[in-house]
């Protein structure tokens, strides 16, 4: 029996067997991991491809948006560039946060996102980037081109949860946003991460 291009006869793992999307860096496709309605932390297992229990949030908050990744991409010495007080990268995939209107109250999909922005995240002097992006084609969101484009408090909520998601009380607390910032660069950090990728794992 044959099938129509492209077929998966097996299930591709999400980061390795799925597609950055061919108008990378402006539009990327995202695999989602969190929803905004998850106190439990999922992160996709490097081995098998499954999405894999990380850990229970400890604190309240859950992340404002949907939340994942974009698939082929690395944090290796290229993210680290852009990252001048970071000392490497932290090995894994790009994070991306994707907004939009209507609510998407499951992961493990896959959507194109408008890359607008993002935050320049460091964890224990890892270059750790959230990618902002907004759904494409969004009725509400669709389009917006740039972080200002949004209300602010969306960029304050995204700040206060991935300044505190890994807050244990009483520990420290090695985990800091030196910075927003906007599309330009956020598709340079893109570029990059494709790039890392590229270097650690080949075509």
């Amino acid at each position: 029996m044959s099938f129509p291009p492209p077929f998966f006869r097996w299930r591709p793992h999400p980061w390795h067997g799925l597609s950055e999307g061919e108008r990378a860096p402006e539009v990327v496709e995202a695999y989602i991991e969190l929803t905004p309605y998850d106190s439990v932390k999922y992160e996709v297992d490097k081995t098998t491809g499954y999405l894999r229990v990380d850990r229970p949030q400890r604190t309240s908050a859950q992340p404002p948006s949907l939340y994942g990744f974009i698939p082929r991409t690395y944090c290796g010495r290229r993210v680290c560039t852009l990252s001048p007080n970071s000392k490497r990268g932290d090995s894994d995939p790009l994070d991306i946060c994707v907004i939009s209107e209507r609510p998407i109250n499951r992961g493990e999909v896959i959507l194109q996102s408008r890359v607008i922005g993002g935050l320049k995240m460091i964890d224990n002097d890892e270059a750790d980037d959230k990618i902002v992006a907004v759904l494409e084609n969004d009725n509400i969101y669709g389009d917006v081109k740039t972080l200002s484009d949004l209300p602010d408090i969306m960029i304050e909520r995204l700040r206060h949860y991935f300044s505190t998601y890994k807050l244990i009380l009483g520990e420290p607390l090695n985990v800091s946003i030196d910075n927003v910032y906007e599309v330009d660069h956020a598709k340079e950090v893109v570029e990059a991460s494709l790039l890392d990728y590229l270097e650690e794992y080949g075509d």
